[in-house]
């Protein structure tokens, strides 16, 4: 369910963009509302992706792309052996804490976008096979791509809720602004 998400103050492309990437984080946040850890880990779907899985995948899919953009080291980096951890909660995570971390990311990737001259700026894509060799995207790009990425993700969060327990997004939209009484 795509939520209304207001229009930019005159000329405000950033803000634009940030909205529109908040609106689909909401529908990965809301997916959780009500979970149990249990139920927010289960994978209830054809698909080995979980609630709380994509909650961390896309706290730390926003954080790489916020060290790329400001051309930093990735604390959290993954390699093919840590790759799938970053799918589901390990140890004592807590839906809670992957929550705590996505807010820090979301302000620190909030303020460098504000920040940065311009949404022309470009940076230097990783040496990875799916890039192209020597390839630059600029902040307008990452801020596209984030949406696409997100929005990608709250797609899935939306299928596997339905199939948790059948609430849809639409019951959780209600929930959430107070309106779950639909009678």
């Amino acid at each position: 369910m795509v939520t209304h998400v207001p229009s930019e103050a005159p000329g405000d492309e950033r803000g634009m963009f940030l909205s529109f990437i908040e609106a689909q984080r909401g529908a990965i946040r809301r997916s959780l509302l009500g979970l149990t850890e249990e139920q927010a880990a289960s994978r209830p779907s054809a698909s080995e992706l979980s609630l709380s899985g994509l909650a961390k995948h896309v706290a730390e899919c926003e954080l790489n792309w916020l060290r790329m953009a400001q051309q930093q080291v990735n604390e959290t980096v993954r390699n093919e052996n840590t790759w799938a951890d970053g799918f589901r909660l390990v140890g004592d995570e807590t839906v809670e804490q992957v929550l705590k971390f996505w807010d820090g990311v979301v302000a620190e990737e909030e303020d460098f976008i504000r920040s940065v001259p311009s949404l022309d700026d470009t940076f230097p894509l990783p040496d990875m096979p799916w890039f192209p060799k020597d390839g630059r995207v600029s902040m307008r790009w990452l801020l596209a791509h984030l949406v696409e990425e997100i929005a990608r993700h709250a797609g899935h969060a939306d299928i596997i809720r339905e199939s948790l327990d059948g609430r849809t997004a639409l019951e959780l939209v209600a929930e959430a602004g107070g309106y779950s009484d639909q009678s």
